[in-house]
C-alpha cells in the first residue's frame, strides 16, 4: 500500500531539502518507488528549487511529475513564509490541490515524501499552520534536526507540538551537516536520542551524514 510521510525541520534552515532527497535515494536502493513533493515552494517562479536538489540527490533527472507541476503545485515568488508569500503575489493558497497532487503520485508510487515549508509552525494563513496541514490529514512525519547551537530547544518544542496533537512520529533524524562545533555537535544529538528514545520509544531515531 503506498504512503505518504511529510518532512518537517525544527526551523525554515534545518536541512531538510537534503534529508528529503537523501531518505528518497536510500529507498530507492532498497527497491521502492519513490517520489519527493514539496508542500509549498516560496522563492521561485515556475520551478521548485528543492525538487530540483531532491533529483540531483537521488539521481533521477527532473521526472514527468515535475514537468507537469504535480511534484510542486503551489510556487510563490518571494522568499518568505507560504501566508506572505501568497498575499505578496496576490493569491490564495489552495489546500486541495496539493491533496489532489500528492493522491496523483500515490497512485504512481510506493512512497511520497512531502517537504514542508519551513518549520512546523509557519504560517500558511492567519489560522492555518504547516502542523495543522499534518494533522487534519493524518500523516506520519519525519523531523529534521541539527546541531547548531538552540536546536535542542527547538527540537523539544517542535517534539512537544508533536505529542500534543496526537501526530505519528516516523522518525527523528539528525543532519550532520551543521556540525562546525564538535562538542555541541556530539552533545546535541546525544541529548535529542535521549528523549525520543523516553518519550517516543517507537520512533526511529538515525543520523544523516553531511554531502561530501
Amino acid at each position: 500500500m503506498s504512503k505518504a510521510y511529510f518532512v518537517s525541520g525544527i526551523d525554515t534552515d534545518a536541512g531538510k531539502t537534503y534529508v528529503t532527497g537523501y531518505i528518497a535515494r536510500h529507498l530507492m536502493d532498497t527497491g521502492k518507488r519513490v517520489i519527493t513533493q514539496k508542500f509549498i515552494q516560496t522563492g521561485n517562479v515556475g520551478f521548485s528549487e528543492d525538487i530540483e536538489l531532491h533529483r540531483r540527490i537521488m539521481g533521477t533527472g527532473m521526472l514527468p511529475e515535475d514537468i507537469d507541476h504535480t511534484t510542486a503545485p503551489v510556487i510563490f515568488s518571494y522568499p518568505a513564509s507560504a501566508q506572505l508569500a501568497a498575499r505578496i503575489d496576490g493569491k490564495e493558497i489552495d489546500l486541495d490541490v496539493i491533496d489532489r497532487a500528492t493522491q496523483r503520485l500515490l497512485s504512481l508510487y510506493d512512497i511520497v515524501l512531502i517537504e514542508g515549508a519551513g518549520g512546523l509552525a509557519v504560517p500558511i494563513t492567519d489560522t492555518f499552520m504547516a502542523i495543522d496541514y499534518v494533522q487534519s490529514r493524518r500523516l506520519p512525519l519525519i523531523l529534521v534536526t541539527n546541531g547548531v547551537l538552540g536546536s535542542i530547544n527547538h527540537t523539544i518544542l517542535s517534539l512537544e507540538a508533536i505529542r500534543t496533537r496526537g501526530i505519528e512520529l516516523s522518525a527523528v533524524l539528525y543532519n550532520e551537516h551543521f556540525d562546525t562545533d564538535k562538542t555541541i555537535a556530539a552533545d546535541t544529538r546525544a541529548f535529542i536520542a535521549r528523549y525520543v528514545a523516553r518519550h517516543f520509544p517507537s520512533t526511529r531515531f538515525a543520523t544523516i551524514p553531511s554531502i561530501k
